[in-house]
C-alpha cells in the first residue's frame, strides 16, 4: 500500500459503486435502475463518525442456516464482521463480536482466523430476558463506559407489525396493504430469505440495539443487510423494501429494527470490508488493509466451509461461495477497495 493513498473524499463514489452491484439479484440495489437509490450517503456518514469517534465498539453477526446439511451459521457476516473487528483494532479501538450460540463456532474460528484475541468473540444467551440482562450489565461495567457504536452485519431482526408502521410515516393506505398482504402469525418475527419464521434459529440480539439506543443515545448504531430482513433495514419504510423484493413472500421479509445509518450492500460482507476500508483510510491507516489479500480472504472462507462450519445461505452448499457467488465473483469489490487505496 502507498503511504500516501489517494483522499477518501475523492473515493466516495467508486467505494459506494463496489458494493453496491446485485449480481445475486437480491432486488435491494437492483430495483435502483427504476427508483431512487435506498440510504443515499450513509455509508460515508457511518464511516466519518465510526473514524472519527469508534472506542469501544460492539459488532454482531451470524445468520444461522437450519435447513444446511449439517445446519451452520453462513459465509455472509462472520467473515466480513471478522475483517472489520481485526482492521478496527488495528486503529485502536476495544472490539467485540456479539453472537448466538448457534452461530458461536463460525464466528470464534473466522475471528482466530484474523488474529483476534479469544475474548473477542462473546456468545450471548439466547432468551430476549437473557439477553436485557446481559446488555444493561455491560453497559454498566467500566469496560464499556466509552462504548461508541454498536454495528449489526448480516443480522436477521424481527418484522413490522400494524403498530409499528403505525409509529412511522407510512398512510394509512399502506397500512391496510400491510394488514392484507401479512397474516397475523407473521407479525413480530424473524424470516429467511425464503419468507420461514426462523426465531427458533436465532436469538433476539437485536434487542441489544433497542436497549443500547433507549439507554446510551449517544452512541450510535449502524447496519450493514443486502436482503431486507437484516437489523438496519427499519430505518426505511416496509414499502419501500416490499416494492423492491420479488417473490410471494416478499410482504413478510422487511426488518422493522432501525438504526442510524443503514449500508446495503449486494452482499452484506462488502458493507463491513467498505467500512474496514473507509476507517483505515480515513484515519491516514490505509497500510493495515495490505495484509487481507486476495489470497488469504479465499483461504479463510475455505477453512470455514471445510470444517463445516459455514455454508452457503443461497445454495446451502458447503462450497467457498457467497449468496450463491463464485469466489472469484465475490471477490471483486474487496479487490477494488484493495486497489483504490493502494
Amino acid at each position: 500500500m502507498s503511504s500516501n493513498p489517494p483522499s477518501l473524499n475523492d473515493c466516495w463514489e467508486t467505494l459506494d459503486q463496489l458494493i453496491r452491484r446485485d449480481p445475486a439479484r437480491r432486488g435491494l440495489i437492483e430495483s435502483e435502475t427504476e427508483w431512487p437509490p435506498l440510504c443515499p450517503g450513509h455509508l460515508r456518514a457511518a464511516t466519518d463518525h465510526l473514524a472519527r469517534f469508534g472506542q469501544t465498539v460492539w459488532l454482531m453477526t451470524g445468520f444461522y442456516i437450519p435447513a444446511a446439511m449439517p445446519a451452520a451459521a453462513e459465509t455472509d457476516g462472520p467473515p466480513g464482521t471478522a475483517l472489520l473487528a481485526a482492521v478496527l483494532t488495528a486503529l485502536g479501538m476495544d472490539v467485540s463480536i456479539l453472537t448466538d450460540s448457534r452461530c458461536a463456532a463460525c464466528v470464534k474460528t473466522a475471528a482466530e482466523q484474523y488474529g483476534l484475541a479469544d475474548q473477542t468473540v462473546v456468545i450471548l444467551p439466547e432468551t430476549a430476558c437473557e439477553i436485557e440482562m446481559w446488555t444493561r450489565a455491560a453497559l454498566s461495567s467500566p469496560a464499556n463506559r466509552d462504548l461508541s457504536h454498536v454495528i449489526a452485519i448480516e443480522r436477521v431482526g424481527p418484522s413490522y407489525t400494524l403498530a409499528d408502521l403505525g409509529r412511522t410515516d407510512e398512510p394509512a393506505s399502506h397500512r391496510v396493504t400491510y394488514s392484507d398482504a401479512v397474516s397475523v402469525e407473521h407479525y413480530d418475527h424473524c424470516h429467511n430469505m425464503r419468507g420461514l419464521i426462523i426465531d427458533e434459529y436465532t436469538a433476539p440480539l437485536h434487542r441489544v440495539v433497542e436497549i443500547v439506543s433507549a439507554e446510551r443515545p449517544g452512541v450510535r448504531s449502524i447496519g450493514v443487510g443486502d436482503g431486507g430482513n437484516e437489523i438496519g433495514m427499519g430505518a426505511l419504510p416496509w414499502t419501500e423494501i416490499r416494492r423492491r423484493l420479488t417473490g410471494p413472500t416478499a410482504s413478510l421479509i422487511p426488518c422493522r429494527i432501525a438504526t442510524d445509518w443503514t449500508v446495503i450492500a449486494g452482499v452484506s460482507n462488502w458493507g463491513a470490508q467498505a467500512l474496514a476500508a473507509g476507517c483505515a483510510t480515513r484515519r491516514n491507516r490505509a497500510d493495515v488493509l495490505a495484509k487481507w489479500t486476495v489470497e488469504s480472504e479465499e483461504q479463510r472462507l475455505r477453512n470455514l466451509v471445510a470444517a463445516n462450519l459455514a455454508v452457503d445461505g443461497v445454495t446451502r452448499l458447503y462450497e467457498p461461495t457467497v449468496d450463491g457467488l463464485p469466489f472469484l465473483t465475490y471477490i471483486q469489490p474487496w479487490e477494488g477497495m484493495r486497489r483504490l487505496f493502494q
